[in-house]
């Protein structure tokens, strides 16, 4: 009896000391402030800082910061989500307008969005499955009436668009994550026979519309694009006056379920990411739990898309459905799919609040858990278009297509301060500020280097102390004005 027991122990020390040897502890690096310098960088109103290095300081011992100063605090070992990119979508109309620049402005226009270190780095792309209202008109890839597909064809995207997303891939480094977006179905598949003004996809062609998805995906592919993710809708509760479609929250769970899932399973495209809603965070928590409670439709769906457009009705932007939704369904990943300044008026090109809108969007959705940010056109021209029903926009970057100019408004700005500094598969960390007067979100990228942007809103100059564990630093903000903080 001694001797088995002895054997069992001898069997069992042998058997831990392997499994301890098979399954070591990954060691995770502490983030340290030692030895470090912090980089500065500011945009700020009626000043020439533009993404500016503005700074270069030291961190010192810290104590105890009182209620009378404000503070920005960050804590490295609270972490969050994985960061996958910030980017901007290439539309027909941003590809006809690049096509008429001068071939020093296309690489001028090139690096500054896609260059990471000429420009502001942008790491994903989305573009649209068919026309949207920024076309110069409405188009199909397949002749009306072809419930079979027979005649798809994406020669239309090959005139301009396609040239254009091989040019921003290859400007990106190779490789650049894209997604896709129907804004309508063929004027035959739906209940008001238009692919304008909403209408409904009817359910004969249920099917016909998730081989459309499919043969898209293959085509682009084919061209060298590889189509990461596709999103079912744009704006499936809306009736515009451009292509448009509707979906209710159940009818969008049904066809994912029934019909897109399946389909793009059964074509050898699983791999490929359904993202849900794509609409605006006013009704996003009522879409998700429709959808994440079905675990048929679930288990297709990588996550959802939003939008920021629910101040059309002079509400304030619903930050907090992003957190709800992040809380409720943590394995599900958020997305902003898209944002733009609306009703496009020359005279405000440099107008400040616009840019300020994306940068309060971003710190919020960021700290709500979002992991990829889109802005909407890359590029529109002096009209804000073309645009064939006339909902003219602005776009960071705009061309006046009379002089051959690029014209760079605050947006661009405020946008790199972000894509420019936090690289794809950083992950936020914990960042707070003592008063309402900034906003500041942080990112640690997979170099060891931390970026934390900071906003300061108010029409003051604000001097904050900027403090991580027992350090900090004394850093000064102009009024409207965003920094990047590098350490």
């Amino acid at each position: 009896m001694k001797k088995m027991k002895f054997i069992i122990t001898t069997c069992l020390c042998f058997s831990l000391s392997v499994f301890s040897q098979t399954n070591p502890k990954k060691q995770v690096q502490k983030f340290t402030t030692a030895n470090k310098k912090i980089t500065v960088y500011t945009t700020a109103a009626d000043t020439n800082l533009k993404l500016t290095a503005t700074d270069n300081l030291s961190f010192t011992a810290s104590k105890q910061p009182v209620e009378t100063e404000i503070s920005v605090f960050v804590e490295p070992s609270k972490k969050f989500q994985t960061f996958m990119g910030i980017g901007g979508a290439v539309t027909d109309a941003s590809a006809e307008i690049f096509a008429k620049l001068s071939k020093e402005k296309q690489t001028e226009f090139l690096n500054a969005y896609y260059d990471s270190q000429k420009g502001i780095g942008y790491s994903l792309l989305r573009t649209t499955i068919q026309s949207s209202d920024f076309s110069s008109g409405s188009y199909s890839y397949i002749e009306e009436g072809d419930k079979d597909l027979k005649t798809f064809s994406i020669d239309h995207d090959r005139k301009y668009r396609i040239p254009l997303i091989k040019d921003v891939i290859k400007t990106a480094g190779g490789k650049l994550l894209t997604y896709a977006t129907p804004w309508s179905p063929n004027a035959f598949m739906k209940s008001n026979k238009n692919v304008l003004k909403g209408g409904k996809l009817l359910s004969e062609y249920f099917q016909p519309w998730a081989n459309f998805y499919a043969k898209f995906i293959k085509a682009y592919n084919k061209e060298g694009i590889p189509i990461w993710g596709t999103s079912v809708q744009n704006e499936p509760m809306a009736t515009q006056t451009w292509e448009s479609c509707l979906y209710t929250a159940e009818e969008e769970r049904d066809y994912i379920k029934n019909y897109l899932g399946p389909t793009l399973k059964k074509e050898g495209l699983g791999d490929v990411k359904i993202i849900a809603w794509d609409h605006n965070r006013d009704l996003m928590v009522q879409r998700a739990n429709v959808i994440f409670s079905d675990p048929e439709a679930s288990k297709y769906v990588w996550g959802l898309g939003f939008h920021w457009y629910e101040t059309w009705t002079g509400a304030q932007p619903m930050f907090e459905n992003v957190a709800r939704v992040h809380e409720a369904y943590p394995d599900k990943k958020l997305m902003f799919t898209e944002g733009c300044v609306e009703r496009f008026d020359a005279a405000k090109y440099q107008f400040w609040p616009n840019a300020e809108r994306y940068g309060t969007s971003m710190i919020n959705d960021f700290n709500n858990g979002t992991v990829a940010w889109t802005d909407w056109n890359i590029l529109l021209d002096q009209f804000g278009g073309p645009n064939h029903v006339g909902n003219f926009c602005f776009a960071p970057i705009h061309a006046d297509t009379v002089t051959g100019e690029l014209i760079y408004t605050p947006s661009y700005y405020y946008i790199g301060h972000f894509s420019k500094f936090i690289r794809p598969n950083a992950v936020r960390v914990s960042s707070s500020v003592s008063r309402s007067y900034l906003l500041s979100t942080s990112f640690l990228n997979t170099d060891g280097k931390m970026a934390t942007i900071v906003m300061n809103h108010t029409d003051n100059e604000i001097t904050y102390n900027f403090i991580i564990a027992e350090e900090k630093a004394i850093v000064k903000i102009p009024a409207h004005a965003i920094q990047t903080l590098v350490y």
